[in-house]
């Protein structure tokens, strides 16, 4: 109600405005032919006089009415220029800046509600390079002024800096049209205030703060690299620093775009994701699967179903799997494709050369994609007791009868549930009171209550003090959120609290490169050093290995074609706008875009539609119908914002919103398509028509209802 009535005053009083013709005031020719008694009526009252235009100038401006620039040049005229110059420059201030508030109050909620993620991306760019950007529109007179204060009022620039930016940057402006104002007689019209040459000269004012920061830009760029020299030719185009997933898409691409180029690894090709990852913990989730389908197969009519675990076996058809995936990524085929494969410690010794084992190699353009390792706390005894974590625990041939897996995010949860399907007694420590914390708390309580089921025991909440042994078995000591301490035993510890970007002994600490927990990168993937990019799991937000991939893209070809891509305005910006994820328990969790978490925290307006998975026909006849799909769409609309689905095949299933989200699809667009029945997919199609049904038009159905009574007669 309060916006509603500030906005119904605003538009009354510019109605009353075009209604009276108040503007014909605010004309030149009326102001040259009162100009004489508006000086008596300054001389008799001065101060009324000034507080009275000072006001009315904050009123045009705030208004955003027509007029401003003939009742600057009249100010001029009755005040002169220092002080029609005071008072044109701080009204002029002011009112822009409460029309910058009113557009805040009355439009930016509404239109957050709605495109929320576009303007968070503008926002991000103003809190850049608000001000710079401001201070150039600010000093181009022909610029519309008023159309600069509602667009940036839209926004999220603080109102200080909306204000003194404005103070400054239209000073210069005020300055010319109030001298102009002095010498009213000779103006005909406002067009004869500025010439050419006037105007040139503020655009360039106005560029000079873009401009200074790009020249401070290069000349701190310039200053790191002034220490080395650098080559007047080099040996190859690119050398990329890692063999995991963007490593390997990097070089894949260089060699795609007939660049030279080397791709160093020191230990296996294929990386995390292959050798210790994705791969080998798909295989054993596989096996674990089968054991569990197994042991309920009673649930399907199948009696006296046998199945013992050998785990032994069980890993070696781990490594088979692996085994059978290498090729894919081995030295052979990208030595095919035109790589040049190196295995061995790269180590740079400048910006332009690397040390692999005592052979040196210079590039144009080197790509750091090392990869990440898995994080281990400093927990008191740890190290002495000995522990797994997801890069070791694939040299197990025995089953341990109890394992303690501390960390509950998605490595710890998948593991936990494989080991407790094969056999193993597990517990599963988590300092947070939710597993799975990227997630809705209902969705972590799900994969929770599966869990203890199939007799995880679990234990949120939990603070772990220290380690210590008893034989070969290992105690953890913890405390729990009501203050008592445990002692929870177990023949093997599995450490999944999280990974780290893989960054010592690279030489990146020499070329000051690295200042925190990854290297720090812009939106090309650069480096501090434009030359040297990075990209994976060492520089992503997101630690997985389809994002590697995809950033990998952005790192080999912004870095292999810069100068091409400065002829189409610049290179390209990593796009993280639409990323998709699964956890591979069972059930599985997958999410693309917002959580309900994640938009109430930013502030993002938004519907959610379920669908259980209990109400679909082919979870219905597989007897697997734990899950849903829940879908976040803008109020009223159909755009999605984000979709998270947790059910048997939730991975597969994302992939339709990850295409609509990514093309600008709508559930409208899902509800028209064709799903092959009876199948998982038709889950999207579910989600969308309830979407639509609670969007019925309900006044045209009760037409419709009439219109059919009608026919019957």
């Amino acid at each position: 109600m309060r916006r509603l009535l500030l906005l119904a005053l605003i538009l009354g009083a510019v109605a009353a405005w075009f209604a009276l013709d108040l503007g014909h005031w605010l004309s030149l020719e009326q102001l040259q032919a009162q100009r004489e008694a508006l000086l008596a009526w300054r001389e008799a009252a001065p101060l009324r006089a000034a507080a009275t235009v000072f006001v009315v100038y904050v009123l045009v401006t705030a208004l955003s009415l027509p007029g401003a620039t003939i009742l600057t040049l009249g100010i001029g005229a009755v005040f002169g220029l220092l002080w029609g110059t005071v008072l044109v420059s701080f009204a002029s201030t002011l009112g822009a800046t409460g029309a910058f508030l009113s557009a805040r109050y009355l439009l930016r909620e509404p239109l957050r509600a709605r495109y929320g993620a576009r303007l968070a991306m503008i926002d991000a760019g103003i809190a850049r390079e608000g001000a710079s950007y401001l201070f150039a529109l600010r000093l181009v007179p022909l610029f519309p002024f008023f159309l600069i204060n509602l667009l940036l009022g839209l926004t999220a620039m603080p109102v200080r800096t909306f204000f003194w930016v404005s103070q400054v940057g239209m000073l210069a402006g005020t300055l010319v049209y109030v001298n102009a104002g002095t010498q009213l007689a000779q103006i005909h019209s406002p067009r004869d205030v500025l010439s050419p040459g006037l105007l040139g000269a503020f655009v360039l004012l106005g560029l000079f703060p873009l401009l200074a920061r790009r020249l401070l830009a290069a000349w701190q760029t310039r200053r790191r690299y002034a220490r080395w020299t650098r080559p007047r030719r080099y040996d190859r185009n690119l050398i990329v620093i890692g063999a995991g997933a963007a490593g390997l898409v990097s070089a894949y691409l260089g060699a795609a775009l007939r660049a030279k180029v080397t791709l160093v690894e020191r230990q296996r090709m294929g990386g995390d994701c292959l050798n210790t990852g994705c791969v080998p913990s798909k295989a054993l989730i596989r096996a674990a699967k089968l054991a569990h389908e197994l042991k309920t197969a009673e649930t399907y009519g199948l009696r006296e179903v046998g199945g013992r675990v050998d785990f032994a076996r069980v890993m070696q058809r781990v490594q088979q799997a692996v085994a059978e995936v290498a090729p894919h990524d081995s030295v052979e085929r990208y030595e095919s494709l035109g790589v040049e494969c190196l295995r061995g410690q790269a180590r740079l010794v400048d910006p332009w050369t690397v040390d692999v084992d005592g052979q040196r190699l210079s590039a144009r353009q080197i790509i750091i994609a090392t990869g990440a390792e898995p994080a281990v706390p400093p927990i008191p005894g740890l190290r002495e007791a000995g522990y797994l974590t997801s890069e070791t625990l694939w040299d197990l041939r025995q089953l341990p009868a109890q394992l303690l897996v501390l960390g509950g995010g998605p490595i710890g949860c998948e593991l936990a549930q494989a080991f407790a399907r094969l056999g193993s007694r597990v517990t599963l420590v988590e300092q947070q009171p939710q597993l799975l914390p990227r997630e809705d708390a209902e969705v972590a309580a799900l994969v929770a209550t599966r869990l203890e089921a199939e007799g995880v025991a679990l234990h949120r909440a939990t603070q772990v003090l220290r380690v210590e042994t008893e034989g070969r078995r290992r105690v953890l000591v913890t405390r729990a959120a009501d203050g008592s301490e445990q002692r929870l035993v177990a023949d093997h510890l599995l450490v999944a609290v999280g990974r780290r970007a893989r960054l010592q002994g690279y030489g990146l600490e020499e070329l000051g490169l690295l200042d925190g927990p990854q290297l720090e990168v812009n939106a090309f993937q650069q480096t501090r050093l434009p030359h040297i990019y990075a990209c994976g799991d060492v520089a992503s937000p997101y630690p997985f290995t389809h994002v590697a991939a995809h950033t990998a893209w952005y790192a080999a070809v912004n870095s292999l074609l810069g100068p091409l891509l400065a002829l189409r305005g610049g290179r390209f910006r990593t796009d993280y706008s639409v990323i998709p994820w699964t956890t591979f328990t069972d059930p599985q969790v997958a999410r693309v875009g917002l959580s309900e978490t994640e938009a109430r925290a930013r502030g993002i307006a938004f519907e959610v539609t379920r669908y259980p998975l209990d109400d679909l026909d082919r979870a219905i006849v597989e007897g697997r119908t734990q899950g849903f799909v829940k879908v976040l769409t803008v109020p009223g609309r159909d755009r999605i914002l984000g979709a998270t689905i947790v059910g048997a095949q939730a991975g597969e299933q994302i992939a339709e919103f990850v295409l609509a989200m990514r093309h600008g699809l709508g559930l409208n667009a899902l509800l028209g398509t064709i799903h092959v029945y009876p199948t998982w997919m038709e889950a999207g199609k579910a989600v969308a028509g309830r979407w639509k049904q609670a969007h019925a038009p309900q006044g045209l159905l009760r037409l419709l209802e009439r219109f059919h009574a009608w026919r019957r007669g």
